[in-house]
């Protein structure tokens, strides 16, 4: 993915700035997330469980583990987590 926008901004199809600001998506560093901080988040937001799950692209069912402590977000789930406590819900809508 990163290569792709590599090269649409080589060939002048992706601004310097906005190059910028996917090298700082692309590297972002990720850590990992308790319970609490899952759910404070969403609570921030002002996001149901439901709909935080939408916006994460995943299940109920997850977030719901999650928030509890049964499971813990790995991969994509667990950057967009990352992304939305540095950033704001707004970066991923």
């Amino acid at each position: 993915m990163h290569e792709t926008a590599r090269g649409l901004h080589d060939s002048g199809l992706i601004s310097k700035r906005r190059m910028g600001e996917f090298d700082a998506l692309c590297h972002l560093d990720v850590h990992e997330m308790q319970p609490q901080q899952i759910k404070s988040l969403r609570e921030r937001a002002h996001l149901s469980q439901a709909v935080f799950a939408a916006v994460l692209n995943t299940s109920l069912s997850a977030v719901q583990k999650w928030e509890v402590g049964d499971k813990k977000p790995s991969g994509p789930s667990l950057k967009l987590l990352n992304l939305i406590e540095r950033k704001g819900l707004e970066s991923v809508l």
